[in-house]
C-alpha cells in the first residue's frame, strides 16, 4: 500500500478531533493576519491577540502602519519579543504592500516572499489559511514533531518536511492539515511527555507509548 494510501486513515481521524479550520490569531482581514504571524514568532498566539487589538486600534489600516514611527510601534508590540525586528518589518511590509500591491497582501508565493518578515511558513499560512489556495503546507515546531512521531517524514529540515508531507497528503488537506497537528501538538502530543494514555492516533504513530 501506497504511503499515500496509509496516511488516508490518520487524516479521517484527525478530521474527527479538528474538523473545522480554525485560525487561532484573531484577524479581521488578510493584512492584520499577516501582521498577527509576524507578531507569533518565537512567541504565543495568546500574547499576539492580546497585542495585535492595540496595534490596530492605533494603525487601522495598511497605510497607516506604513507610515507609523518605529519607536510607537515598538512601544506596543514590546512584549512580543524581538519587538525591534518585528516593529520594522511590519512597518516595511505595509510599506511595500501599498507602493507594490495596491494595499492589497498578494496572492502568491513569490510576491508574498518579498515582504520583510515573510518567509514561507509565514508565506504558507496566508495562502492556505487565508486565501484558501495553498501552495505548501506550514511546518512549525509542532507540524515538525508531529510528522516525525507519526511517520510522516524522517527529516527534520521543515523544507525537506514540507516536500515530504505535500508528497503523501492529497492537496485539499494541506491548508487544514498544519493547523490540526499544532492543536494536536498543544493540547495531546507536546514535546514533553505526550499523552499517549489519551490519544486516539495510537493505532498510527510508530512513536505511541515512548515517552
Amino acid at each position: 500500500m501506497s504511503a499515500k494510501k496509509n496516511v488516508l486513515p490518520l487524516l479521517k481521524e484527525l478530521k474527527k478531533l479538528y474538523p473545522e479550520h480554525v485560525i487561532p490569531l484573531h484577524h479581521g482581514s488578510a493584512w492584520e493576519l499577516l501582521c498577527a504571524v509576524i507578531l507569533s514568532a518565537q512567541c504565543t498566539d495568546a500574547r499576539v491577540n492580546t497585542i495585535t487589538p492595540h496595534l490596530f486600534k492605533k494603525y487601522p489600516t495598511v497605510q497607516d502602519l506604513a507610515k507609523a514611527n518605529l519607536k510607537d510601534v515598538e512601544k506596543i508590540i514590546h512584549s512580543a519579543g524581538f519587538y525591534h525586528s518585528k516593529a520594522l518589518s511590519l512597518i516595511e511590509m505595509s510599506k511595500r504592500i501599498c507602493e507594490v500591491y495596491g494595499g492589497e497582501v498578494p496572492q502568491n508565493m513569490d510576491d508574498l516572499l518579498t515582504l520583510r518578515g515573510v518567509a514561507r511558513k509565514t508565506a504558507n499560512v496566508m495562502l492556505g489559511d487565508y486565501f484558501k489556495k495553498p501552495a505548501g503546507i506550514v511546518v512549525d515546531t509542532h507540524v515538525k514533531r508531529l510528522a516525525f512521531r507519526l511517520g510522516l517524514t524522517k527529516n527534520t529540515d521543515p523544507v525537506k518536511i514540507e516536500k515530504d508531507l505535500t508528497k503523501i497528503i492529497p492537496y485539499e488537506y494541506w491548508g487544514w492539515i498544519a493547523i490540526a497537528l499544532i492543536l494536536h501538538g498543544r493540547s495531546i502530543c507536546p514535546a514533553r511527555k505526550p499523552q499517549c494514555e489519551v490519544c486516539t492516533l495510537g493505532k498510527f504513530c510508530p512513536q505511541y507509548g515512548v515517552k
